[in-house]
């Protein structure tokens, strides 16, 4: 007989059971696939939309910071929404309304009309992290979250290739337009799936008994669930008295504006080093992505390998982490080797990006391994929304310098300086971390 219990045992769940959470990782996949594959497309058009809007480097910049601010406000309370709505209801509702979103972008007419619909979007895809990793908290044990969430967030990686790859063409043979209509149109078809496919995992007939046990193994959280069960979602002020809050705070904080500076500079930097444009930016910026994907997968089964020799999910978490903090150094170096080949450069950002998507992997987890399921969007909330802030002060910077050093005819200081800080930024966040969390553990927030 199968225990469903709390104490239930590796040999219990070792028994036939099903593994339909893997299932559901590939759905969450698929809408952060959709999620990056919307906000990228502005910067493979960024060329064509600069002559016909004449946008100069803190134009653009501006625009980024639109959506970055209106990504910011939509993380303030898109979490709580999500706690109390629930995940099914919550995601769809976010998905649609970026979906219309990045369709209506096709008709903007003026600069400020992209700005408004940049605004839109950044507004409605803030949903999409707070759902996502809500969703592993309702449908993974802790010991394998972080691999979940590197396999769903890899999606981030697989939006951004695919955009490289079709944009450009969708552009010259279409009109720009026609790149925002079509992406657009992408997310009626996740929308579909996820009305058909999800539900909780002790509702779904799809889920054997074996598997709910799995899921629910994790003897702290269901005992702390059990205690909350009907409780009302937890307050954004009781959040904040916590110092693990403030630590995914400011690891966001200082470690999310490096990938938002890929994911809008990226296509400039190979234009301006290297003068390329349109569907010539297709393969190098498509190469940077895929060396990122592996990074997101391989930043999930670390911390995994880790546990399974022993190691505590907590130190695993964290020791994973530095060494992911490590690997992005090396990108102080990409505009310096890459002015003597451009592979030279791509390597070493995809490199980087890796990194990124490897120690993003881990620190989305490091709320559900401290938080109960019912606060974990509320906290990914406040964290996506200090990432999203940081991304604003980094989009200010690059336009500036961007347009300083272009004036004096040497732009590409200004990328090596923007490469600096993007090399340190994750050990200076691994170290704010450790100082406020010296060692993650669960926390109790009815006390």
């Amino acid at each position: 007989m199968i225990n469903t219990g709390p104490t239930a045992t590796a040999l219990d769940v070792d028994q036939r059971q099903t593994n339909y959470r893997w299932t559901i990782c590939g759905l969450i996949f698929f809408a952060t696939t959709i999620n990056y594959l919307d906000r990228v497309v502005i910067s493979l058009l960024k060329p064509s939309l600069e002559k016909d809007f004449n946008w100069t480097e803190t134009d653009y910049s501006n625009l980024v910071v639109v959506f970055q601010a209106a990504y910011a406000i939509g993380m303030l309370g898109i979490g709580g929404i999500i706690d109390k709505i629930g995940t099914k209801k919550g995601y769809s509702l976010s998905l649609t309304l970026w979906s219309i979103v990045g369709i209506a972008t096709a008709f903007a007419k003026t600069t400020f009309g992209f700005g408004v619909a940049r605004a839109a979007l950044g507004l409605s895809e803030a949903g999409n992290f707070p759902a996502a990793i809500k969703t592993v908290a309702e449908w993974f044990p802790k010991r394998e979250r972080a691999f979940a969430t590197g396999l769903f967030n890899s999606g981030t990686n697989i939006g951004a290739i695919l955009a490289p790859l079709s944009v450009p063409y969708i552009a010259e043979n279409y009109g720009w337009q026609w790149a925002f209509i079509l992406t657009g149109l992408t997310g009626f078809i996740w929308l579909v799936l996820w009305q058909v496919m999800y539900e909780k995992p002790a509702d779904h007939p799809k889920v054997s008994p074996a598997e709910l046990a799995y899921i629910n193994s994790d003897v702290d959280e269901r005992t702390e669930e059990a205690a909350a069960s009907g409780a009302l979602k937890v307050s954004w002020f009781k959040l904040l008295t916590f110092r693990p809050t403030w630590a995914f705070f400011f690891g966001k904080l200082l470690t999310d504006p490096i990938w938002w500076f890929y994911l809008f500079w990226l296509p400039a930097f190979l234009k301006a080093q290297y003068g390329l444009q349109g569907t010539d930016l297709a393969l190098p910026v498509a190469m940077v992505y895929t060396i990122a994907s592996v990074g997101s997968v391989f930043g999930g089964w670390l911390p995994l390998n880790f546990t399974r020799n022993g190691m505590s999910i907590f130190r695993a978490r964290k020791t994973s982490m530095f060494i992911y903090a490590l690997c992005a150094i090396p990108v102080v170096f990409a505009q310096w080797l890459g002015s003597m080949n451009i592979w030279l450069a791509v390597l070493i950002i995809g490199f980087a990006a890796s990194a990124h998507q490897a120690w993003s992997a881990n620190i989305f987890t490091t709320v559900s391994d401290m938080f109960p399921r019912r606060a974990v969007a509320s906290v990914t909330g406040i964290g996506g929304m200090a990432g999203a802030f940081g991304g604003i002060m980094i989009a200010r910077l690059a336009g500036k310098l961007f347009d300083y050093y272009k004036g004096l005819g040497h732009i590409e200081t200004g990328y090596y300086i923007m490469f600096i800080i993007c090399g340190f930024a994750y050990l200076t966040a691994w170290s704010v971390m450790h100082l406020l969390v010296p060692r993650f553990k669960p926390i109790n927030i009815s006390e």
